[in-house]
């Protein structure tokens, strides 16, 4: 997961210097009289790669508009505390001073993506970042019971 500006950048650069390399690495193949499927079997890892590093990037840029995903029983709890303070702007220096705490919390923190985060302090970066959470609760179905 992008985490911040820089990360984004360096990403976005890698993109393109991937696909120059993953072109470069194909014609190489050709020259070399690799047949067509030698030549997908060769480049399919590179291209899995390259393909995830695009997701990350589209992720971030969706994030950074406010597009979030659904919580659901506060799994992605972690994510959503790290794509809210992406929207606002907010670098991680600028929450650590916002919650009293040093940079390397914050970073360390979402590098874990808040696992093991208590509602507490969940609680104290929403209101660092002034955004309140709200939740609906639904009832499931209940699942019948067998007899033992």
């Amino acid at each position: 997961m992008i985490r911040n500006e820089t990360e984004y950048r360096q990403s976005v650069e890698r993109i393109g210097e991937e696909a120059k390399r993953i072109a470069a690495e194909r014609a190489k193949l050709r020259e070399l009289g690799y047949s067509k499927d030698q030549v997908k079997r060769a480049i399919d890892p590179l291209l899995s790669f390259h393909e995830q590093l695009k997701e990350e990037v589209a992720s971030y840029e969706r994030l950074m508009r406010g597009d979030f995903d659904e919580l659901c029983n506060f799994d992605g709890v972690g994510r959503l505390l790290i794509a809210l303070r992406i929207a606002q702007g907010v670098s991680q220096r600028e929450l650590a001073e916002r919650l009293g705490v040093h940079e390397s919390q914050v970073s360390r923190d979402e590098r874990n993506e808040y696992h093991g985060v208590t509602v507490e302090r969940a609680g104290r970066v929403l209101g660092a970042l002034g955004v309140e959470l709200r939740s609906v609760v639904e009832a499931v179905e209940a699942i019948e019971k067998t007899p033992a």
